[in-house]
């Protein structure tokens, strides 16, 4: 499958097949994005804001856009996606209220109302022929269309984690309280929708290979894999405490791993770093990524966790500046390391992926 300035995409989609197994080849994994600086404008906002992210004239015009302008540098290849703003999710296919806002997507919950045990989950079934349902089939016929237009990668989406489509359901604060009040039967709760989300990434993914548009998948998350691909999470989980993650969504973060070939842990901000422990665990999830969140230092500021990862024999995702690179790839392992970074221009970009083939040349383990 061609990509846009990618006549290496096969030696790419090798060193992405070594990653995932935990080795590297000639060096580690490196996405480097810079900014291209053509001419052209990007296509206006539409009057209504449902429209920016449901038209397809609008979409076809910004995300082509977005393309022609970056820059992808390394590893790095373009994806077509519409964007995120919550109505192609889990909990609004099973009925739940979305508003579609400029900048997103407001989910509202449909089980706030009195105790969790209240609610038989067997009653929650996907709604398939609603209308939600069918507008995620269309997009992704788009998407798929588009990006052989634009020789991109279609994107699946991003419609849902453990956990959090259950907080979507029921509201964070009420869920926090199940969590003390009715563990077990959170636990049966999101292992039921787990199931149920095993069987929406199924029906998305035949959408996309019906088109001939994939050679493996990506999703919401930047990486490739030869066969089927998410980035489980659960930003729910900062707010319990590790044993409370280890019996109840860590088992539902397994069912997960064992549905996908290929499975990265987005650990998103620093409270959820009392889960790595329990995550490394985990024998088919392959990779975590760390990120520390908003307002917090560099993913190296926290090299303990960093090395904990891969001393478990698990790939590690980390995003950095530019000049922490060479940090990175002093203090860390190659194997199975994935460095994603920003420069500010494509000569920039250059230079650093010649100086990333130096770095490594020494670093890398037979």
């Amino acid at each position: 499958m061609p990509l846009i300035d990618k006549p290496d995409w096969e030696q790419i989609q090798q060193r992405y097949t070594a990653w995932w197994a935990g080795e590297a080849l000639d060096r580690c994994i490196i996405a480097v994005y810079a900014p291209r600086n053509l001419p052209g404008e990007p296509p206006p906002l539409p009057a209504r804001a449902a429209d920016r992210w449901t038209d397809h004239d609008f979409l076809a015009g910004a995300v082509e856009y977005f393309i022609r302008q970056t820059y992808y540098g390394g590893d790095a290849f373009p994806i077509w996606h519409p964007g995120f703003p919550g109505w192609a999710s889990h909990g609004v296919f099973l009925g739940a209220p979305v508003t579609l806002a400029e900048e997103t997507g407001w989910v509202y919950p449909m089980l706030d109302k009195g105790e969790l045990t209240d609610y038989d989950y067997h009653d929650l079934q996907l709604q398939k022929s609603g209308a939600w349902w069918q507008k995620a089939l269309d997009m992704l016929r788009f998407t798929a269309s588009e990006s052989k237009r634009l020789d991109a990668f279609p994107c699946i989406g991003a419609f849902g984690a453990c956990g959090d489509t259950l907080a979507a359901l029921r509201g964070s604060e009420q869920l926090l309280c199940d969590v003390l009040d009715c563990p077990e039967y959170v636990r049966e709760f999101d292992l039921y929708l787990m199931r149920q989300w095993c069987d929406i990434y199924a029906s998305f993914l035949a959408v996309l290979r019906e088109s001939d548009a994939v050679d493996g998948t990506t999703c919401w998350f930047d990486l490739w894999s030869p066969g089927k691909f998410y980035a489980a999470q659960n930003d729910f989980a900062y707010m319990i405490s590790p044993r409370a993650f280890r019996e109840i969504f860590l088992p539902v973060v397994e069912i997960q791993t064992q549905f996908l070939d290929h499975t990265i842990y987005h650990v998103d901000g620093i409270g959820n770093y009392a889960h790595i422990d329990a995550l490394c665990e985990l024998p088919r999830l392959q990779a975590l990524q760390i990120l520390p969140g908003a307002g917090k230092p560099s993913p190296l500021h926290y090299m303990p966790e960093l090395k904990k990862v891969q001393a478990a024999g698990k790939n590690l995702h980390i995003t950095i500046p530019a000049d922490e690179v060479e940090t990175a790839l002093r203090e860390l392992s190659v194997k199975g390391l994935y460095l994603a970074t920003r420069c500010s221009s494509v000569e920039e970009a250059e230079a650093l992926l010649a100086n990333v083939k130096k770095w490594s040349r020494e670093r890398v383990v037979k």
